[in-house]
């Protein structure tokens, strides 16, 4: 298994931008992407660091394997 990195929120969130997911709204320091085929929604904590375990249920929401994203860093 593939070791997750250590990035910020707004790191995840450019990646997931690159990924086709697009700004929907932002609600305090959560900033929430969507993408509509196939449909996923996301929240992502605009924080220094985020912690692994909100990284990987970020990745399992958006549906994208650990390799996929780090592509995308």
């Amino acid at each position: 298994m593939s070791k997750l990195p250590k990035i910020s929120g707004q790191e995840c969130v450019k990646a997931l931008l690159k990924m086709g997911f697009y700004f929907k709204r932002q609600h305090g320091s959560h900033i929430i992407l969507r993408k509509d085929n196939p449909f996923a929604q996301v929240v992502v904590p605009n924080h220094k660091e985020l912690d692994r375990g909100t990284l990987r249920a970020i990745l399992r929401q958006a549906d994208i394997g650990i390799e996929d994203f780090k592509k995308f860093l």
